[in-house]
C-alpha cells in the first residue's frame, strides 16, 4: 500500500533542522589573491526533516538551497521591474540569500552610490562561486510541511519540534485550519544538551524508581512501566496548564503559558526532557493529554540524521585540524544538489532496509508504519522489485 494511500487516524511528527557547512569553493578561473574579493568559505546550509515519532519512518528530507536559479535570472527581474527597494514579501526572489540585484540610484534615490557599488560587489562575486543560492529556512520549511501535508491523510496531526522560530511560523501557518479546529497539536520537546551520559543515565534509572513509588503510594498493583507512566502524568496535567486565562475586550481568552512539564520517562542517552504544548488541549481530559504529551519525542529524527552523518561523508562533521586549533571542512559538501540526491537515497534506504528491534520484532520503519511487508534490499530498490 501506498503512504499517500495509506489513512492515518492519528499520526505523530517530528520535524527538526539539521545544519552542515557547504564548502564554497571558486570556480575554475575565478581566483583571486585578494581576501576582501573572497565570500566565506564555508556557509551554514540547513536540511529539514519530518518523520514519524511512532515508527521512524522519514518523510521527507529537504536542503535549503535552490540549485536552478541563477545570478542572471534576479539581474534580469530586477532590470525589468526594478524590485530592489521592495519588501521582501513582494520581491519575486525574496526566498533567496541575495533577493535582489541592485541598480544605479536615480536623482530621487534616497540610496547613495557608495551603498550601490558595495551591494553591487557582494552580489556580483558570488558569480564566482558554486552556482545556486541558499533558501530561507522558513521558506524551506513552509514548503516541506505543505508537501507533508499533501502527502498524508490525516484526521488528527501531532507535532513535535524544539524551539526553532522558522519551524513554528511555518507550521502555524501551512496548518492554521486544523489546529483552529483542534485536529492538530504543536508540542514543544526539549532536552538539556550538557548532561553528560552518566547524569543522563542516571535521570534514566531514577526515572524508573520514581514510577514504581508513585504506584506503591497509590496503592496501584498495574506492572506496565507505560500505563503508570500516564497515570502518574494524568494525576500531575489536572494541576498542571500549558495555557493562561487572560480577559481581553471584555472576553477571556486562553493563550500559551511556556509553562513546561517534566516528560516521566527519559531515554538513556539525552536524561530529562520537557514538554511544552503552544496549541488549545483545555478541552482535553487529562489521561488523554497524558497519552498525548508521553508520546513526544525527537528520537526519530536524531536516530536519521545520525545516520547522515555516519553514511554520507561528505556531510559528517569537519574535521580537527593538523595544529588542532580548528575544524577543516576540506570534505564537505561543495554542491548541494548532490546533498540532497545523496539524502534521499539514504532515506529510502533507511526506511526499507534497515530494520531496527523494537517490543521484540526486527522490522523496518516502512513494516513498522504499514506499507511494506518484507525488508528490502538494494536489489530490490534499484530493479524496482
Amino acid at each position: 500500500m501506498k503512504l499517500k494511500e495509506k489513512q492515518f487516524n492519528e499520526i505523530y511528527i517530528n520535524t527538526d533542522k539539521m545544519i552542515y557547512y557547504l564548502n564554497n569553493f571558486r570556480k575554475k578561473n575565478a581566483g583571486s589573491k585578494y581576501l576582501i574579493e573572497q565570500e566565506e568559505k564555508q556557509f551554514p546550509t540547513h536540511v529539514v526533516v519530518s518523520s514519524d515519532i511512532l515508527s521512524r519512518y522519514v518523510f521527507r528530507a529537504d536542503v535549503a538551497y535552490d540549485w536552478n536559479v541563477t545570478l542572471d535570472d534576479i539581474t534580469n527581474q530586477a532590470n525589468m521591474y526594478k524590485d530592489d527597494h521592495l519588501h521582501l514579501f513582494a520581491q519575486r526572489y525574496g526566498h533567496l540569500r541575495y533577493s535582489f540585484a541592485t541598480q544605479p540610484p536615480t536623482d530621487s534615490d534616497t540610496e547613495s552610490k557608495d551603498v550601490y557599488e558595495k551591494e553591487w560587489f557582494e552580489f556580483s562575486r558570488r558569480a564566482n562561486y558554486i552556482d545556486g543560492l541558499h533558501v530561507n529556512s522558513t521558506y524551506t520549511t513552509l514548503a516541506h510541511l505543505w508537501h507533508l501535508k499533501q502527502l498524508l491523510n490525516a484526521k488528527e496531526w501531532r507535532f513535535a519540534t524544539d524551539e526553532d522560530a522558522s519551524i513554528m511560523s511555518a507550521l502555524m501557518r501551512i496548518f492554521s485550519k486544523e489546529i483552529m479546529l483542534g485536529d492538530a497539536h504543536h508540542f514543544l520537546y526539549k532536552i538539556d544538551k550538557r548532561k553528560t551520559l552518566r547524569e543522563a543515565m542516571e535521570n534514566y534509572r531514577d526515572s524508573r524508581a520514581v514510577i514504581k513509588n508513585w504506584a506503591m503510594n497509590s496503592n496501584i498493583d498495574e506492572k506496565g512501566t507505560t500505563l503508570l507512566t500516564r497515570m502518574m502524568l494524568a494525576e500531575e496535567l489536572k494541576r498542571h496548564k500549558f495555557y493562561d486565562e487572560v480577559v481581553k475586550n471584555g472576553k477571556t481568552v486562553r493563550k500559551w503559558a511556556q509553562n513546561p512539564v517534566t516528560h516521566p520517562l527519559p531515554f538513556k542517552d539525552t536524561g530529562y526532557a520537557t514538554v511544552d504544548c503552544t496549541t488549545e488541549v483545555s478541552s482535553y481530559e487529562p489521561i488523554d493529554l497524558a497519552r498525548l504529551v508521553q508520546k513526544i519525542n525527537n528520537k526519530s529524527n536524531d536516530t536519521f540524521i545520525n545516520q547522515i552523518r555516519r553514511r554520507i561523508s561528505i556531510l559528517e562533521r569537519p574535521l580537527v585540524t593538523s595544529r588542532g586549533d580548528g575544524k577543516s571542512y576540506i570534505y564537505s559538501n561543495f554542491n548541494p544538489k548532490y546533498a540532497q540526491y545523496a539524502i534521499t537515497i539514504l532515506r529510502t534506504y533507511y526506511n526499507f532496509c534497515m530494520p531496527y528491534k523494537a517490543y521484540g520484532e526486527m522490522l523496518t520503519p516502512a513494516q513498522r508504519i504499514g506499507i511494506a511487508d518484507k525488508v528490502f534490499d538494494w536489489k530490490d530498490i534499484i530493479y524496482l522489485r
